[in-house]
């Protein structure tokens, strides 16, 4: 009987690795943010801390985990998040309430003055945080013509403009180009980079199940993005265009490719990721055909304030949209660590 035992929660080890992918890879409700391979990503890549609660049955299974990363920064102040740098992650199975106690504790122990879940249910007493951002994701269709179909008209129009234009696509793992176009989409909406590294290690730690999408005009890359693939779902991660991309619909033909790439590969679903609702990629989504999906957030403690849209992050935004990219690559991975 040891199904009616209370859950124990204890902190993973490394030896938890292979058990924690299998429990993650099995569950209906799970991301990649999920997996050990992101918080080893995010660790390597930014040095933030990686922590994994288990919640395990009377045989010692696991019921339940929480994946967390420890995030300290002078600018936004510090946090214990599920998942770091992740728009998803959160609670994962059973065991709720044990997990986000444990959770609670290793934040206190750890120095951090809350605890954020990106995701999962929401445990009791704890603030919840919904209207703000909206995940937009869809089946696939399997043959080129039919995913082109699914488009609505206006964007197939877009599409098939962009398919008559001479552009070319490259699928591997071009770290340059992608973070030569990202660095500097990125600047321009006003934000600070990520470090090069996290990226690299991502495509590390992922393996075959992450890749780089390029979109070039006369061997200039104009649009990139990283995808994951877990579970049957492409995840368009870390995408932008540079300002020539908008005239050349490179981003179009960028996300009809992977689309393409994607169901090649085997794909059912497309998860396009989050947007703010209200902004300008929020109403693109849409545009695609993706229905927004509200994504309900939790918080315990001193929630943190770290979205750029925030008004008191006004002045700062316009004038990072004009630093020079040299400037915004050498500091923005100093500043990016401490969002997670």
């Amino acid at each position: 009987m040891n199904s009616l035992r209370p859950l124990a929660v204890r902190p993973a080890t490394g030896g938890d690795s292979l058990a924690i992918r299998e429990f993650v890879e099995a569950h209906p409700d799970s991301t990649p943010f999920h997996l050990p391979a992101w918080s080893a990503g995010i660790e390597r890549g930014c040095g933030a801390r990686g922590h994994c609660l288990l919640a395990e049955d009377g045989g010692g299974r696991i019921a339940g985990l929480l994946p967390l990363t420890e995030i300290h920064s002078r600018l936004f102040g510090s946090a214990m998040v599920s998942t770091g740098f992740a728009v998803g992650g959160g609670i994962l199975g059973d065991g709720v309430e044990p997990l986000a106690e444990a959770a609670w504790s290793l934040a206190r122990r750890r120095g951090c003055a809350s605890v954020e879940l990106r995701g999962g249910p929401v445990p009791s007493r704890w603030q919840r945080t919904e209207g703000v951002y909206a995940d937009f994701a869809r089946d696939l269709p399997s043959g080129d013509e039919d995913i082109l179909k699914a488009i609505p008209r206006k964007q197939r129009a877009e599409v098939r403009r962009a398919l008559g234009l001479g552009l070319d696509v490259a699928i591997g793992r071009d770290l340059a180009a992608h973070y030569r176009v990202y660095s500097e989409s990125v600047r321009n909406l006003g934000t600070p980079v990520f470090p090069r590294a996290l990226f690299a290690e991502m495509l590390a730690a992922f393996g075959e199940d992450a890749d780089i999408l390029t979109v070039s005009r006369d061997g200039q890359p104009l649009a990139s993005v990283l995808s994951l693939y877990f579970g049957g779902t492409v995840y368009p991660y870390w995408g932008g265009g540079t300002a020539e991309a908008r005239g050349a619909r490179a981003n179009e033909l960028m996300y009809y490719a992977l689309m393409r790439h994607a169901a090649a590969r085997g794909c059912t679903r497309f998860d396009f990721g989050r947007s703010k609702i209200g902004t300008g990629a929020f109403a693109f989504k849409k545009n695609w055909g993706f229905e927004p999906r509200p994504l309900v957030y939790a918080t315990k403690g001193e929630a943190r304030e770290t979205n750029p849209m925030s008004p008191r992050y006004r002045l700062q935004v316009a004038a990072w949209k004009k630093l020079p990219l040299s400037l915004a690559n050498r500091f923005g991975p100093l500043i990016s660590k401490g969002l997670g």
